[in-house]
């Protein structure tokens, strides 16, 4: 069998390769429109001084007002809206460059917006702020102040959407001009409303501090006339576990780990342990490590054997020269070594310790 050419591997890997990241954000018409706008603007400001470069004034407010309306400053700025690699870009401009043209020769100074006349009007890709859709309809609320000026229409100066209201945080209804439940109206009048978020101890409120709450949030408890925060952790029956300790927060807790030297807490640390584990005992108000070779009596019993201390415990070991028995660490001849055990135990390391 003949293996594929060179280009079906080629074909092959452009179609594994995961698409662009251009390709997936592609523009509609009216963003690729109002992109290109943008960027003639630009281009309109960028060469706004151009051929101005100061002297003899009368001779350049005479030569400034030819290239200001001049074809040469158009066709700069056409040159300079496009990347060599934008190919939706560039064949827009090929596509639109005599309605560009007739605008910048004749239009301009009665059609001054460009967006307006070439966006909206011209190619009917887009609609004028406030409007939405196909027809451009006025939003909900009026093109002036869509959603009450509380949120945002949908398609929104596009020809797309339905010109439905997606309100901003703390508003509701039709036309955002309710507030939800966590927030108060701190200013109305019959074209305005300002919501406010309640306190943090409210769940539904008429005013900014927890005096105002018609409601507690849950974890707040009223007391008088104040909503105020439940010590969970003060409760009779502790909310965590035995290893656990409990700290408050507002309107809730949380439950950390006891210290790894605690048996039972009341808070962060060795120093909070009720009781201590077993290698451990309390130390100047804290549990630290007991140091079991130093004690009185041997922690390690077989005759010639070595201690040395860990975390919480100890280890016995026979020193170098010496074999393990069940009942001491007897030494062995000089150069020999045991054939049971050939290799001699070392101490512990402090990394094993």
């Amino acid at each position: 069998m003949r293996p594929p050419p060179r280009t079906a591997f080629g074909f092959l890997l452009l179609l594994l390769l995961p698409p662009a990241p251009d390709a997936a954000r592609k523009l509609t018409p009216c963003q690729q429109c109002r992109a290109l706008v943008d960027k003639f603007n630009q281009g309109m400001a960028n060469t706004a001084k151009k051929n101005f470069g100061g002297g003899n004034t009368a001779w350049e407010e005479k030569t400034l007002s030819k290239y200001e309306f001049s074809e040469i400053r158009l066709l700069e700025i056409l040159e300079g809206l496009c990347e060599s690699s934008d190919f939706e870009c560039n064949q827009m401009v090929e596509q639109q460059e005599e309605r560009l043209e007739a605008w910048w020769l004749q239009l301009k100074k009665k059609y001054p917006d460009l967006f307006e006349w070439f966006c909206v009007q011209t190619l009917k890709v887009c609609c004028s702020p406030g409007t939405y859709g196909p027809d451009c309809s006025a939003c909900q609320g009026g093109s002036k102040r869509p959603c009450s000026g509380n949120g945002h229409c949908n398609g929104d100066g596009s020809r797309q959407g339905d010109g439905s209201c997606q309100c901003h945080i703390g508003y509701q209804g039709p036309l955002c001009k309710d507030c939800v439940s966590s927030y108060f109206s701190s200013l109305r009048n019959e074209t305005h409303n300002i919501c406010t978020a309640c306190d943090e101890s409210c769940k539904t409120c008429s005013g900014p501090t927890n005096r105002d709450c018609l409601e507690c949030e849950e974890g707040w408890a009223r007391v008088e006339d104040t909503c105020l925060d439940v010590d969970e952790c003060a409760a009779e029956t502790p909310p965590c576990s035995e290893t656990q300790y409990c700290e408050n927060v507002n309107g809730s807790y949380t439950c950390e780990e006891c210290d790894s030297t605690c048996v039972g807490c009341t808070g962060k640390g060795p120093a909070k342990c009720k009781q201590c584990v077993s290698g451990y005992s309390k130390e100047d108000g804290q549990c630290a490590d007991v140091d079991e070779c130093s004690l009185a009596e041997k922690a390690c019993k077989r005759k010639n054997e070595n201690c040395y201390n860990t975390p919480g415990s100890f280890v016995c070991v026979c020193p170098e020269g010496f074999e393990e028995t069940e009942d001491a660490c007897v030494q062995t001849a000089q150069g020999e070594v045991p054939e049971e055990n050939p290799a001699q135990p070392q101490p512990p390391s402090r990394e094993d310790l």
